[in-house]
């Protein structure tokens, strides 16, 4: 996973003056400091969720202007083509993840809890940050990954971010003296790389691969290879009354 902002970006925190004539959507008008940046993150927050629920092949930028309430070619000026709008989409959702996977790998105590916050946050639709529209997210991305240069050298970027996130909580671990000497390298591949197959599954809506099985298969793989104990029953009651403490908080 799973998916840093790169390319395409106008220049932003300067006022921007359109000048009639030039081609810009809003020529004649100077934009406030902080309005590019503003109708950007509108946009690409539109074009999540709007892929997300028709998929990449079945949206138009069309669709995604009347999601943000701004011109298609306003999005066209931004982003250029459908696949920029499809990787800035993956790379805002990637960020916004690892901004809540930071907030709460802060409150675990032990490496052990933190991997398995991570596979909880790829498996467990609760867990996800954004529940419901990771899955399908990734899979047009990646689909389109396969066919486009620039898209998948995106891809590429977020692979490495995301092993090098597991390859720091194993070597945390290791110093710990919690986790047995592996090369936190290859564990990194192989446990991303299994994580990515069972989100297909779990996407495709596969009978005899549900998220709770997913999400328990791994850690057992985890627990397994890095040679710490982990039991899957106190797992789900400890989890279960995490997300009742969280609906209480949430209510009062």
């Amino acid at each position: 996973m799973t998916v840093q902002p790169r390319t395409g970006q106008p220049r932003t925190g300067q006022p921007r003056t359109g000048q009639p004539g030039s081609g810009h959507p809003a020529a004649g008008r100077v934009e406030a400091p902080g309005t590019a940046d503003q109708r950007r993150t509108q946009m690409v927050v539109a074009a999540l969720e709007v892929i997300s629920e028709r998929g990449y092949a079945d949206t138009r930028i069309a669709d995604v202007a009347v999601r943000a309430g701004v011109s298609p070619a306003l999005v066209i000026y931004y982003f250029k083509t459908k696949d920029q709008l499809l990787t800035e989409a993956i790379r805002h959702y990637e960020e916004s993840w690892y901004e809540v996977g930071q907030r709460r790998m802060e409150q675990l105590p032990t490496a052990a809890a933190r991997l398995e916050e991570i596979v909880a946050m790829n498996c467990l639709s609760e867990a996800d940050p954004a529940p419901g529209s990771s899955w399908q997210l990734w899979l047009d991305f990646w689909a389109q990954a396969a066919r486009n240069p620039e898209v998948a050298g995106v891809r590429r970027k977020s692979d490495e971010r995301w092993r090098e996130q597991i390859s720091s909580i194993v070597l945390a671990g290791q110093a710990a003296g919690e986790f047995r000497d592996v090369d936190p390298v290859s564990f990194a591949i192989c446990l991303s790389s299994l994580l990515d197959g069972l989100t297909i599954q779990i996407a495709l809506e596969d009978p005899a691969v549900d998220s709770a099985g997913a999400f328990e298969m791994t850690m057992q793989f985890v627990a397994d290879r890095l040679g710490f104990e982990w039991d899957a029953e106190r797992a789900r009651m400890a989890r279960g009354a995490g997300m009742q403490a969280a609906g209480v908080q949430a209510e009062g």
